[in-house]
């Protein structure tokens, strides 16, 4: 019966254990907490923390065993969502590779490295979670047999923006984003108007003109965006301290980006 359940959790809490073998019975929770102990004792389980397990294949030692990050992100939490940069690397639109893992959460869940690896949660906006929105633009996808929720490439665009800290440079920021063919734009404006954060929506517009053509962006699209940008000038990088104001968006944009310097070096 366990080896049924590992086959299709590679990756699980002690809550989806439980409930597998116990069916709500006293006597089947003694027995899953009986089980587990077994199973990590026999090496079969590799414990990640506090009640997160993953499953160690026939043949492999649990203290070298690798899984997969992504799935470890997806179970840190009953209501984890991949973003960011994570959501990223798992549509395969990333330009680098990162060892540490973004995921949001409603709960309050404690920073953990394991290997060369570290998860962290990020809150739900609080504007998405005031209006009940908390799920927009969150997608189901498979991995390695499991469903995992994943932010869209529409929402991740956005988020990318508004929280750039959490995905790296403006380089690996631009060309990861760049990576992406096609954008459903009502889904990226609707959010963008969920978030209601002016500089996040004129930060958004000027990544959609910056690529109007390739991405066949319409006007209206942008002028919704700029009907949303801030009254007064706002940096595009808190951090910064130059740049060029682009009167259109309200925004003090590096020359960095407007350039794309980084192209310069290859």
């Amino acid at each position: 019966m366990s080896d049924l359940f590992f086959i299709k959790h590679p990756v699980f809490t002690t809550e989806e254990f439980r409930a597998y073998h116990a069916n709500g019975k006293a006597k089947g929770l003694r027995a899953a907490e009986s089980l587990l102990a077994y199973y990590r004792k026999a090496g079969k389980l590799q414990h990640l923390k506090r009640g997160l397990f993953a499953v160690v294949p026939p043949g492999e030692s649990a203290a070298e065993f690798t899984p997969d990050p992504f799935l470890v992100a997806a179970r840190m939490g009953a209501d984890a969502v991949l973003v960011h940069h994570t959501a990223l690397e798992f549509h395969g639109r990333a330009y680098s590779v990162f060892n540490h893992f973004t995921y949001q959460t409603g709960a309050t869940v404690r920073p953990l490295t394991f290997r060369n690896w570290r998860f962290r949660a990020v809150p739900v906006p609080v504007s998405l979670s005031q209006g009940n929105h908390a799920d927009f633009g969150v997608i189901s996808a498979e991995r390695n047999g499991m469903a995992v929720k994943v932010a869209s490439l529409e929402r991740t665009l956005v988020d990318v923006m508004d929280c750039p800290r959490y995905s790296g440079s403006w380089e690996e920021i631009w060309r990861s984003l760049e990576s992406v063919e096609f954008f459903d734009l009502e889904q990226v404006l609707e959010y963008a108007k969920l978030l209601v954060n002016a500089t996040t929506a004129a930060k958004v517009g000027y990544f959609l003109e910056q690529n109007k053509d390739r991405l066949m962006v319409d006007d209206k699209y942008l002028e919704a965006l700029q009907a949303l940008r801030p009254r007064q000038p706002h940096y595009l990088d808190r951090k910064q301290r130059n740049g060029r104001l682009l009167n259109a968006w309200n925004l003090i944009v590096p020359d960095e980006i407007i350039n794309k310097q980084w192209q310069e070096i290859l």
